[in-house]
């Protein structure tokens, strides 16, 4: 069993939600990297300006961040002016599975601050979604084209259904170091290496204003599932958490060791 100098500690953080969510991480991560011992960061993004989407500037000032890797979502396409910085950021991730043609690019291989080649796979569910082309063949192209230059594979599933999670989880159980979910906002409690040595979270959660309704004022929230009518769509404000999970990876297979849930406190 390798010890813990011989592991690479992956950090990896659910959507990051407006503002509010930005601010904790500039506030929390330099630190929490320290405190876990992280030698790679990733980040779900596609929440970042204003709750929906991601502009060239936010994504420019969340990589002067620890962060290694942006990965997105849905709403990736909400704001025209990123295209470009999908095509030419390496860093920042689109799901994979989107038409060919699409702008940008859906994995990556990054180099850890040591030096070690990480793999990143971003795709997207389709159950309650969008009807996009498979995740889970496209997932299988993906990891054998990054397999040839590194064992570490990390994937980020936005989806809604936990099934589907679940699915593609145990598809590549084995093939890739970590399936986490992100999308719903709400941390899963259900971290575990699965017997092929991938670690598996169904969602890691938000990094935002918790009370709220993943991530929106509250008072509009239950207004509009009360009535039935639109209601604003407003940043919520008060306590901040990050969520998501640390797990520690065998370089040499690529095999997860261990991977926790956690959650810190923002202010």
């Amino acid at each position: 069993m390798p010890t813990k100098n011989d592991t690479l500690t992956v950090l990896m953080l659910g959507d990051v939600f407006g503002k509010p969510g930005r601010r904790a991480l500039a506030e929390r991560l330099p630190d929490l990297k320290t405190e876990t011992g992280a030698g790679f960061v990733v980040v779900n993004g596609e929440n970042a300006a204003g709750g929906l989407g991601l502009t060239p500037e936010i994504c420019e000032e969340l990589l002067r961040l620890p962060i290694d890797v942006i990965t997105s979502g849905n709403h990736i396409w909400k704001h025209k002016d990123l295209i470009q910085t999908l095509e030419n950021e390496p860093r920042l991730l689109r799901p994979a599975n989107y038409p060919e043609g699409a702008p940008g690019r859906g994995e990556a291989v990054i180099d850890s601050a040591d030096g070690i080649p990480v793999g990143v796979i971003n795709l997207q569910g389709l159950l309650f979604i969008a009807p996009l082309p498979c995740p889970f063949r496209e997932a299988d192209r993906s990891v054998e084209r990054i397999k040839k230059r590194t064992p570490i594979i990390l994937v980020d599933f936005h989806a809604e259904a936990t099934s589907e999670k679940r699915a593609l989880g145990m598809h590549l159980e084995g093939r890739v170091s970590a399936v986490v979910g992100t999308h719903t906002h709400v941390p899963t409690a259900d971290a575990e290496v699965l017997p092929g040595g991938t670690g598996y979270q169904s969602d890691l959660g938000m990094c935002g204003p918790t009370d709220s309704v993943i991530g929106v004022n509250k008072t509009n929230a239950i207004r509009r599932f009360m009535t039935g009518r639109p209601s604003p769509f407003q940043v919520a404000k008060g306590r901040l958490r990050l969520q998501g999970a640390v797990m520690d990876i065998d370089p040499t297979t690529g095999r997860c060791l261990r991977i926790e849930q956690r959650c810190w406190n923002a202010d």
